[in-house]
């Protein structure tokens, strides 16, 4: 599955944003779809996922209250709301797609097989 992620830009503190990850080369249905953000000289980190066939989300402690994912099936994508942003959240967003996660190895990177190239969230104080 080839994903695409879209949606990053500039924002205020306090504003919102809304990334996208669409798959082509087949559906969504049975993957367990994942949000990581990046920042130059750490490691990837665990942003939310959700699995698509039970709708059960999962949020890094960090994000939660502010971003919300979804899934969109006319779209046959992932969308993650990210509302009341920090600068702290300032990143390149990844979206990633795995269709065999158990649960445990959900907010670990090296658990996806495919990964759509990243998008610039940029937040200005």
């Amino acid at each position: 599955v080839q994903l695409q992620a879209s949606g990053g830009g500039l924002v205020q503190a306090g504003g919102s944003l809304r990334l996208s990850c669409a798959a082509s080369g087949r559906t969504f249905r049975g993957y367990t779809v994942g949000w990581f953000r990046q920042t130059p000289g750490k490691e990837r980190e665990f942003v939310a996922a959700i699995r698509w066939n039970l709708r059960t989300t999962y949020y890094a402690d960090s994000v939660k209250g502010r971003f919300t994912i979804s899934r969109d099936d006319a779209k046959n994508a992932v969308h993650l709301q990210m509302d009341s942003l920090e600068p702290e959240d300032t990143a390149v967003y990844y979206c990633s797609a795995d269709q065999h996660l158990i649960t445990s190895s959900t907010m670990m990177p090296d658990s996806y097989d495919y990964w759509g190239l990243g998008t610039q969230v940029t937040v200005s104080s």
